[in-house]
């Protein structure tokens, strides 16, 4: 059997550690294992466990790739942009989690439950980088992909929910640091709220809503709602695909959760539709009209699957549908989508051991 060198850069991180776990819970074909961070993690000796041993974590910026197989980047664009060029050059597979180079038209992007076979043509590893979507896309084309292909999807309009953990351990602390001052008094979290706005601009993010993801762009979108978009015309491979989105984040730890509404060419009734989701792999329908009868954040907090309920009619537009989808952003939104890139690689004998 194939094995191979793999590096995890970010391993210090939410989706690096996550990355771990996923290696070792499905035995990836690792000859050794190599954790990468920042010269300051790496400098702090820092040490990170796998398959029972304590690995010291390496310093990202000066490490060789020449003799490494895969890399699962999860460092940030702005590494990713200087580091995964290099690592391509020395030989090595890069799968990023980053927005790097999504929309690189040379790139592929992948989810490999409905376009996995891209893989297999010759230009897909042209640049030996393929990137990770993002985490609220995966879910959506997940749910998306066996309906397009039943009745074909002529507009879709998708409300986001999205937990703290998508922003990164930063907005994970800020949320129990506010969490904290709530559970004391509620009107000290507003006092203690409009302070931290006037010093930084943010909103608190504790028992509130907040329509802002990344930064706004020039036509009023922001760029997390750019990226559902053109990412999901991209998967799909849609290019003139109708799609809106409003990005919103809550006071969720880990999950994402979407309101969708789909408008079909053709009809499709709830019982088909929820029968084509319940085939699909990765998908997990939790659908009924019994209270309880749906599926939440919490619920898929450390599963693999993409969950869909409240599947519904929509009378507002011909041939329309709305429903439910959540799903873990850490594991299946990001970690667990690239072990599959590189799975999926071995599987096709796209790449040989290193």
């Amino acid at each position: 059997m194939m094995s191979f060198v793999v590096a995890v850069a970010g391993a210090t991180g939410n989706v690096g550690q996550e990355m771990l776990r996923i290696l070792e819970q499905r035995r990836f074909p690792i000859t050794s294992l190599v954790p990468l961070a920042t010269r300051e993690s790496a400098a702090a000796g820092r040490k990170i466990k796998f398959r029972g041993e304590d690995l010291a974590v390496r310093d990202l910026a000066t490490y060789d790739f020449a003799h490494t197989g895969f890399v699962f980047m999860s460092a940030g664009a702005a590494t990713s942009r200087e580091v995964s060029p290099r690592a391509a050059a020395q030989g090595c597979i890069v799968i990023d989690n980053s927005s790097a180079f999504r929309m690189d038209p040379e790139v592929p992007l992948i989810v490999p439950e409905i376009n996995g076979d891209l893989l297999e043509q010759p230009e897909a590893l042209h640049k030996r980088i393929l990137p990770v979507a993002n985490c609220s896309t995966i879910q959506l084309v997940m749910a998306l992909k066996p309906l397009h292909d039943a009745a074909r999807i002529k507009r879709i309009v998708v409300d986001t929910y999205q937990s703290a953990s998508g922003g990164g351990r930063r907005l994970l602390g800020r949320l129990k640091q506010e969490a904290d001052v709530a559970d004391a008094n509620l009107r000290a979290l507003s006092n203690r709220a409009k302070e931290t706005l006037e010093r930084s601009g943010d909103k608190p993010i504790a028992f509130n809503a907040v329509p802002h993801i990344d930064v706004f762009l020039d036509d009023g979108r922001t760029k997390e709602e750019w990226k559902m978009e053109v990412e999901s015309r991209k998967i799909l491979g849609i290019d003139d695909l109708k799609i809106c989105a409003t990005c919103v984040r809550v006071p969720v730890m880990v999950g994402h959760a979407e309101a969708v509404h789909v408008e079909f060419e053709r009809h499709l009734s709830v019982a088909s539709a929820t029968e084509l989701l319940s085939s699909f792999p990765g998908v997990r329908v939790v659908n009924g009209s019994v209270s309880g009868a749906y599926a939440t954040p919490l619920d898929c907090a450390g599963e693999d699957a993409v969950f869909v309920s409240r599947i519904r009619n929509d009378d507002s537009v011909p041939h329309g549908l709305s429903f439910w989808v959540v799903a873990d952003n850490i594991r299946k939104g990001a970690a667990l989508n690239a072990v599959q890139i590189a799975e999926a690689l071995i599987a096709r004998r796209v790449v040989t051991a290193s």
